[in-house]
């Protein structure tokens, strides 16, 4: 579970733990890269897994069977779509997961030896939430548009959805002067702030964008989390400072509840939680944030403003400027 180059009997006084409450990804991840050298190298980073995830392979069999019979192959060079098989002007991307569901139906391709560039041509938009979910796609080397990873939220990704999608005029002029419906490749937990706001009763109804959702795999919370993250807290409990890095709704209660911070009686924090031994918590975005404060009424100490390994140490750098004295 340990870095073994960085073990905890290595550990000086000077290292901060940081621990990260999702999959260490592999053969190389960001956050271990990012934090191993942040500050100097002060931080030592550790993983704890939190989810297990299984692909749904009648869903990826469905995608399979729609790229394979046209459904994405838009053609930006038709004066119409009288000539076209498309279904879909884009695809939806803001979990890893789905990420590795699509990667699983493109290999399928590929050892079909099928036109892939037609099936999923350049000018087939992938929209994606974040960096790591464009470096996942990246890594297929399609010829289609990854766009959206600045966005960094589901909100913000239809909005700009709904910028960009409305600029390209080959999917403004369906057969009925409507838009392509985008295809949004989910889990079964998820928000439907993107279809919501995509499909809104706001807008002109020239403006509104179709959203296919199709569920490619299901989470839950690992059994045996909450006795890994006890473990791991038990042995950097010892240093002066720690954090610990939520990424997902997923686990807080266990984690909150591992580090004695919730009341037994109302599942709420404590009213004082200041002579508590606790690391610092910090999440990877507002959806976690707010979940904290809605469900148990914490305010974590950061929120990176980018979800990324980057955006993360940014933002605790900020909140460690402004605690030290001036």
């Amino acid at each position: 579970m340990v870095d073994e180059s960085r073990t905890l009997n290595e550990a000086s006084a000077r290292l901060t733990p940081i621990l990260f409450l999702k999959t260490r990804s592999s053969p190389r991840d960001g956050y271990h890269d990012c934090f191993s050298h942040w500050n100097g190298g002060s931080y030592l980073p550790e993983f704890v897994p939190v989810l297990e995830h299984q692909l749904k392979h009648d869903s990826l069999s469905e995608l399979l069977s729609l790229i394979e019979s046209g459904a994405f192959s838009t053609d930006g060079r038709a004066e119409s779509f009288a000539t076209s098989t498309a279904y879909y002007g884009g695809i939806i991307f803001t979990s890893q997961r789905a990420v590795e569901a699509f990667t699983a139906v493109v290999e399928k391709l590929r050892e079909k030896s099928v036109p892939i560039d037609v099936l999923l041509p350049p000018g087939l938009p992938l929209y994606v939430v974040g960096p790591a979910t464009a470096r996942g796609l990246k890594a297929l080397e399609l010829h289609c548009s990854i766009v959206g990873e600045d966005s960094g939220n589901g909100e913000k990704l239809a909005n700009f959805i709904l910028q960009h999608y409305k600029k390209d005029a080959i999917r403004t002029a369906n057969r009925d002067e409507t838009k392509l419906p985008i295809m949004f490749l989910v889990g079964e937990q998820r928000r439907d702030i993107i279809p919501r706001t995509l499909q809104s009763g706001s807008l002109e109804l020239s403006e509104r964008i179709g959203v296919q959702e199709l569920v490619v795999y299901e989470s839950g919370e690992l059994s045996t989390f909450r006795s890994d993250f006890q473990a791991a807290w038990s042995q950097y409990r010892r240093f002066p400072q720690s954090w610990v890095v939520v990424f997902s709704p997923t686990g807080c209660r266990a984690m909150l509840e591992e580090l004695g911070m919730l009341e037994a009686a109302s599942g709420k924090i404590m009213e004082n939680i200041v002579g508590i031994h606790r690391p610092l918590i910090a999440t990877i975005g507002p959806t976690t944030r707010d979940f904290l404060v809605r469900e148990f009424g914490f305010q974590p100490e950061v929120c990176a403003g980018k979800p990324s390994p980057e955006g993360l140490g940014e933002a605790i750098s900020k909140f460690m400027q402004s605690q030290s004295p001036q």
